[in-house]
């Protein structure tokens, strides 16, 4: 599937410069994302990305980006739930 994304002329050109393959950039960009958002499996992001296991793994690493990790919602229901079950904490 081709993806098109119109971008302003100067913008762009500012993305070309700094970005040698810029069509393959997003791409890469557009993938992570998805695979942030629990969209893609490691596996499809693999398939996305034309890497291997391991090399997603790095990929994956140098984003910052953990499989297992917790979310901000993950911590704030973690929370919610040990103030129900021990009560609100003494501040």
């Amino acid at each position: 599937m081709a993806v098109t994304i119109d971008l302003p002329t100067d913008v762009e050109c500012r993305l070309r410069a700094q970005t040698p393959d810029l069509a393959k950039s997003l791409k890469e960009a557009a993938a992570l994302e998805l695979f942030r958002r629990g969209v893609l499996s490691h596996f499809e992001l693999s398939q996305m990305l034309g890497r291997d296991r391991f090399e997603t793994d790095a990929y994956l690493k140098s984003h910052d980006i953990f499989e297992g990790s917790l979310t901000s919602e993950d911590i704030d229901a973690d929370r919610q739930t040990l103030e129900r079950v021990l009560g609100p904490a003494d501040r």
